[in-house]
């Protein structure tokens, strides 16, 4: 159980991504179902996972047990799909999550059920009381009455909404922010940090007055130290917000990712659930119907559990017949309902490669590249992926798959899982990986150099085919080239031999996209087995990585150049 010690919203930001939960719980319930979830088994769960192929994270090595809680007490137990007392066991609802069927139903369900104060999260008996919300609930209220919330908005003020009670208050909050705006001299960033000044002042007035403004971070107090802490979590739980009410399909977000709106053929699902979900929250001080209530994967009901609600959306979006429809199940319904948006989805990406192919979005493309660079979109790594599947496609005539998640409207939603390469490229007689990172320094070493060998490995493996890897990153580590240098010298049978990875910078990549929209003919795949081709034969001349690393990169700049 955890106290509410906060003034404002929080969301499970553990881990970022909703569905990377799901191998993480089937290795909980499958290895330690019956055991108490205490030190022991925290740390041997630890243990465990870092042995695990999709486990690509790192865990705390000083405190196993801590990293253990901080994945499995924030997301897994806070949503309902693990109970971990008396003895860790899957629920119902876990086991519907990790069914992998229906994942952006099953947790939609749990995250409206995710209440402040509930028996997992108690406010302490000296506390002022003042939680009383289902934070997921009135976020989407919040988007659907204001038609289109920012990131900042929900930053600066729907992190406020600790009782909904107050809800008509925070509207109204967004709305001055809004209208104010045009009368402020200065630039839009510095009136957002002047407003999150003046509400921070408000929210910790008693803190800040009474000098109680140390933190548990850092044994700095002052006030500067407080201030900005409670920036950076604010700045955190907003996005934990965004990432999770995406990932229920239920919501769109803008070409930049700084603001979120419902999507228009959700509107009537969002509209039923505003309408019949109590905003109380329940069995506060009963431990034992709160958590029959949280596991049941039924509640609660949703737009989409009606016969009705399913039958109008086929008809209106197939050819399928009102007599096909009668024979069918409620569960056959849903599953016809998903097959019409996968083809939906389909048909849009399809269109989307038409016009990448003839070059029509080459502008959009590296226009995403320089907003990626100056820092300017939301959820830096996501849009690299995705927009690096743009120009994947848009360079050659290859079949070129992404595996980031998009929504029905077929903008990116989440980064590739664990234990795949973020692209993959099918050139016929041989094939690509593609990585791509915001990493830079040691940090990209340690987290991208071996699971980028090992996902060329199995797709080498899976494929029979020749396979090649290309690594993009705003900055290239030096240690990362040694790295790859070595292993495109080495025969590791692990890796399936010789690995030949192409370390480019993300501005040289951009050069080759440049050149490949200059050339005066077409790119083919051949032009891409060249590059790759060379990195080998220069391996086995250079007299070390760094002279290897430059060659590729003049050699890049120059790709199908006039």
């Amino acid at each position: 159980m955890a106290f509410l010690k906060s003034k404002t919203l929080f969301f499970t930001t553990s881990p970022r991504t909703p569905t990377k939960m799901i191998p993480e719980i089937e290795l909980l319930t499958d290895a330690f179902t019956g055991r108490v979830w205490n030190t022991q088994s925290q740390i041997e769960f630890i243990e465990h996972l870092t042995e695990n192929p999709h486990f690509e994270g790192q865990g705390s090595q000083k405190d196993m047990a801590f990293s253990a809680r901080d994945r499995i007490n924030r997301g897994p137990k806070a949503l309902g799909f693990v109970d971990l007392k008396p003895t860790i066991q899957l629920t119902d609802a876990g086991r519907e999550f990790v069914s992998n069927k229906r994942t952006e139903e099953v947790l939609l369900r749990q995250l409206l059920k995710f209440q402040l104060p509930s028996p997992y999260h108690r406010e302490t008996a000296d506390s002022d009381k003042i939680f009383w919300v289902k934070p997921y609930l009135e976020m989407f209220r919040l988007v659907y009455t204001l038609e289109k919330v920012s990131f900042d908005e929900i930053m600066l003020f729907g992190m406020q909404l600790i009782d909904y009670r107050h809800f008509d208050n925070i509207v109204n909050k967004i709305l001055d922010y809004r209208a104010e705006r045009s009368s402020f001299q200065g630039s839009y960033k510095q009136y957002f940090g002047h407003t999150l000044d003046n509400e921070l002042a408000k929210i910790f007035e008693a803190e800040i007055k009474t000098g109680n403004t140390s933190t548990r971070e850092s044994t700095d107090a002052s006030l500067a130290k407080f201030k900005k802490t409670k920036r950076s979590n604010l700045r955190d739980y907003t996005d934990a917000c965004f990432r999770y009410l995406r990932a229920t399909g239920l919501v769109s977000i803008s070409h930049k990712g700084r603001s979120l709106s419902i999507m228009p053929d959700k509107i009537n699902e969002v509209k039923f659930i505003l309408e019949t979900i109590d905003r109380n929250p329940v069995f506060v001080n009963d431990e034992r119907k709160f958590k029959e209530h949280l596991f049941n994967a039924t509640v609660p009901v949703l737009y989409t559990d009606n016969r009705s609600n399913l039958e109008e959306y086929i008809l209106r979006c197939s050819s399928t017949t009102k007599s096909q429809l009668d024979k069918k199940s409620i569960t056959e319904l849903k599953d016809l309902r998903e097959e019409i948006i996968r083809k939906n989805k389909e048909s849009i990406v399809s269109t989307q490669i038409q016009a990448l192919k003839s070059y029509s979005l080459y502008s959009e493309v590296i226009d995403t590249y320089n907003e990626i660079i100056s820092d300017e979109l939301y959820d830096i790594p996501l849009m690299l992926e995705w927009n690096t599947w743009r120009a994947m496609t848009m360079l050659d005539g290859g079949e070129i798959t992404g595996n980031f998640k998009i929504d029905d409207a077929g903008q990116p939603m989440s980064t590739a899982t664990g234990n795949m390469p973020d692209i993959v490229c099918d050139y016929g007689d041989f094939a690509l990986t593609v990585e791509v990172t915001m990493q830079s320094g040691q940090r990209q070493y340690e987290a991208e150099g071996e699971p980028v060998a090992r996902h060329l490995a199995k797709h080498k493996k899976a494929t029979g085919k020749e396979t090649f890897c290309l690594f993009i990153a705003p900055k290239i580590n030096e240690a990362s080239i040694a790295h790859f240098f070595t292993l495109s010298k080495t025969n590791i049978s692990y890796y399936g031999g010789t690995s030949i990875i192409v370390p480019l910078e993300l501005d040289v990549f951009m050069k080759m996209v440049e050149n490949s929209y200059g050339a005066k003919f077409i790119p083919t795949p051949q032009h891409i087995r060249e590059l790759f081709d060379y990195a080998q034969e220069v391996a086995n001349t250079a007299q070390d990585e760094t002279q290897w690393y430059k060659q590729l990169q003049e050699r890049a700049s120059k790709w199908v150049a006039a």
